[in-house]
């Protein structure tokens, strides 16, 4: 069940709209996860400084079971998020950051418990 969050300081006007879609299975695709269990959320309009720069920027954030928790993995799993990013939101590779933090079955709730007992 992965969980991406995109917070960008482009204003909602230059976000493509239906971007939250496209990097729904953008990420299922990177990750081989089924789309159905890809949350998103994109955040427009932040304040942001990247790498000392105010200029406009992004940073994404992944989160998953399993599938995020060596170098070598995020290093793949990189590639293809900043070729998606760089395409959708007209950025340099270096406006952009992205965070992997791999999860573990107990700390994600759902339907009254934790993905542990699902």
């Amino acid at each position: 069940m992965p969980f991406v969050e995109l917070d960008t300081s482009l204003p909602a006007g230059r976000v493509p709209a239906g971007l939250e879609k496209r990097l729904c299975a953008a990420t299922a695709a990177i990750l081989s996860k089924p789309e159905d269990r890809v949350n998103v959320t994109v955040r427009s309009g932040l304040a942001m400084v990247v790498n000392g720069s105010a200029e406009p920027s992004a940073q994404l954030l992944v989160s998953s079971i399993g599938v995020v928790g060596t170098a070598e993995e995020n290093r793949g799993h990189s590639a293809r998020f900043f070729e998606f990013l760089t395409k959708e939101l007209d950025l340099a590779e270096d406006r952009i950051v992205i965070r992997f933090f791999p999860l573990e079955r107990w700390q994600i709730g759902k339907k009254g418990t934790v993905m542990t007992f699902l």
